[in-house]
């Protein structure tokens, strides 16, 4: 069947990553986490101690920076590697949580990483997940879809995610993050989060991953036949 493209965008802790993930496996795709990318970037920033306010610092920074993702063979999913050196843990902490956001509303950062991920995908065959994915990265994908869930639930996803990674945080703090995240990426200037015209809305506040999977597969299904039709 015809190689596709598919852009996930929507909220923080709504299970973007683990959909795009499971996706891709079960397609044979690669899977693209742009909000690694951001992470990593932050990460960056953070371990040679450069103030992301600082705009010069930061833009000689990004010409230091080459990210990529690797499948890990124990984990089965893609790996976020930063200069050839995987991070996928140290990226995943609240300490770059808590920066992220505003890092990736930094103008220069997001047209570099953009342009890594356009570079990304020329060759197709990708599922991708991020803010902006369908309406700036890849506003042509074949498929876009958008993901929401209520607040509620997604500050016990996230709660629930950091516990099992040793985190020392509360649901308070977890609650006022995802807020100060939402508030960020969907009033910043730079690719603002929002769903693009054509995005299907996936609202998986009480799905199960079994029952999201289903609902995502056969929309995909049906887009690649579809567009073969069209061939």
């Amino acid at each position: 069947m015809r190689k596709i493209i598919i852009a996930i965008d929507g909220f923080s802790s709504c299970g973007k990553s683990t959909l795009a993930k499971d996706l891709a496996k079960k397609l044979h795709y690669r899977y693209m986490d742009s909000g690694a990318m951001y992470r990593a970037v932050t990460y960056y920033l953070m371990t040679h101690k450069i103030d992301y306010t600082e705009i010069e610092k930061v833009k000689e920074a990004l010409q230091h920076i080459h990210i990529d993702f690797h499948f890990n063979k124990e984990t089965k999913n893609s790996d976020t590697y930063l200069n050839d050196v995987n991070v996928e843990e140290k990226i995943r902490g609240m300490d770059v949580s808590q920066h992220v956001s505003n890092v990736s509303t930094i103008k220069e950062v997001r047209y570099a990483m953009v342009a890594q991920q356009k570079k990304m995908g020329k060759q197709k065959a990708i599922v991708m997940d991020g803010r902006d994915i369908g309406t700036a990265v890849f506003p042509d994908a074949d498929l876009k879809l958008f993901m929401t869930a209520n607040h509620e639930i997604r500050a016990q996803r996230r709660f629930k995610e950091l516990q099992a990674k040793g985190e020392d945080v509360t649901m308070d703090e977890v609650v006022q993050n995802l807020a100060e995240r939402d508030h960020i990426d969907s009033t910043r200037k730079e690719s603002p989060l929002m769903q693009a015209e054509d995005a299907i809305v996936l609202d998986n506040s009480h799905l199960t991953k079994e029952a999201q999977m289903e609902f995502v597969y056969n929309l995909v299904m049906e887009k690649k036949l579809m567009e073969e039709s069209v061939e």
